[in-house]
């Protein structure tokens, strides 16, 4: 998958926890390597994979974290961190699968924020319950319930459709109130 230019993240947190910031990033790069598992070379002396573990993680902000264990990064950063990991592949295509999940107010800003800045950049498909989220950073939705789809289209569409309105958004129309 990470040679074909794809990149995923999931919706609990999956990276080594008792391994460093800048770890969890170098492993990630390694998997773009000519050579991702040459177990005689020095994990440290690949130049480009040191390179890209540091860009991605300059690029969701935890640069200065990279010395520290990823366990001591809150979750918000823990979930920055997997991102990293999945930039430091080099996709084109990033997958993100609820990464939101559990965050408080303050993270999800900061998260929201980093996937538009990525979208600019990347292709991005966003699997999302955060209705708020999802509607601020997409520009074409499909909505789902029980696998199929309910609704295709922008974003203002997809609001003012009344049966995702009724799935999930909380809306009750005037004969939903009635029966």
């Amino acid at each position: 998958r990470s040679r074909l230019g794809i990149s995923r993240s999931y919706q609990r947190t999956n990276i080594f926890m008792s391994f460093t910031v800048f770890e969890n990033c170098r492993l990630a790069a390694q998997s773009r390597a000519p050579r991702p598992f040459n177990w005689l070379r020095d994990a440290y002396s690949d130049a480009a994979v040191l390179s890209r573990a540091r860009q991605a993680l300059a690029a969701v902000g935890l640069a200065h974290r990279s010395a520290e264990a990823a366990l001591a990064l809150s979750h918000g950063e823990q979930r920055q961190l997997e991102i990293a990991m999945c930039l430091a592949g080099g996709p084109q295509l990033l997958l993100l699968d609820e990464p939101l999940a559990g965050m408080g107010a303050d993270e999800s800003v900061k998260m929201i924020e980093l996937i538009a800045k990525l979208a600019e950049t990347h292709a991005v498909l966003l699997v999302e319950h955060d209705m708020d989220a999802v509607f601020q950073l997409a520009k074409a939705l499909t909505v789902m319930v029980n696998g199929k789809v309910l609704a295709t289209g922008a974003p203002e569409a997809i609001r003012a459709n009344r049966e995702v309105q009724r799935a999930y958004l909380g809306a009750a129309s005037a004969e939903d109130l009635a029966g």
